[in-house]
């Protein structure tokens, strides 16, 4: 029997102007696998998102970086004081590049890292299990330098995060997934810039065909293209379900 899942979808911007500018929202996503809670990609904003939905902290079971840019892990050390009440409850994990962690870039404030129960390492092709979540780091992408990874989380929740087109997704991405999570930030393909673009979305969604496909990480012009209108425009050409995210949206899976 699968886990009731449920994802809400605390932000939906992506990249610089509709992030910085507020034009959407970008806390990232939580998803629910029955009593268990992760929430993915806590950009700018999500200590409060998760507060105005109602979501006490102190529920949340992990915390899963895809990369270390700020529009996908700005309130992560906030997250990680809230959800362990500054130290005085364990309970939380997190998952994460080791560039999230180590080095020059790392965004995690070392003295926090001691308040987590776990703290386990995103390597391509890995899967971890923390508290009886499983997490796999499906392929390591390209984008801007960065460490980044798409991932399975629990069983057929796939995100793929942001990354410059690569064929190997065709292959690498798993087949028939309850959920397929893509960050969709621009319509038209953009040479040079490592972000998916809708004909690039179009073509892994007819391959890997999941029941139900969600677009989200929203540039300007996607924006301004209204993402609802391009979610309808890809379900009539492939005859599979598409739906854009908006902030605060809601999602349940049997």
């Amino acid at each position: 029997m699968r886990t009731p899942t449920k994802v809400t979808f605390l932000g939906t911007a992506g990249g610089r102007v509709t992030t910085f500018r507020l034009v959407r929202r970008s806390g990232g996503f939580l998803v629910e696998l029955g009593d268990k809670k992760v929430h993915v990609d806590p950009g700018p904003g999500a200590f409060v998102y998760l507060k105005e939905k109602g979501i006490d902290y102190r529920d949340i079971d992990l915390i899963v970086l895809s990369h270390i840019h700020l529009d996908h892990t700005a309130d992560v050390n906030t997250l990680i004081e809230a959800c362990t009440d500054g130290g005085k409850r364990r309970g939380l994990s997190l998952v994460a590049p080791r560039s999230a962690i180590e080095g020059r870039d790392r965004i995690v404030l070392p003295y926090l890292t001691s308040r987590l129960d776990r703290v386990e390492i995103l390597e391509e092709g890995r899967s971890i299990y923390t508290d009886g979540i499983r997490i796999r780091a499906i392929m390591r992408h390209t984008h801007h330098g960065a460490e980044t990874y798409g991932l399975e989380i629990g069983e057929g929740i796939v995100y793929l995060s942001c990354a410059r087109y690569d064929k190997r997704m065709l292959e690498t991405y798993p087949k028939n997934p309850r959920l397929m999570i893509i960050n969709t930030t621009f319509y038209k393909r953009r040479p040079g810039i490592d972000h998916l673009s809708v004909e690039e979305v179009k073509e892994l969604i007819a391959e890997c065909r999941p029941d139900l496909t969600v677009i989200t990480h929203f540039s300007m012009e996607m924006h301004q293209r209204d993402p609802n209108l391009v979610a309808k425009e890809l379900n009539e050409e492939l005859g599979l379900s598409v739906v854009a995210a908006y902030d605060g949206m809601e999602i349940e899976l049997k």
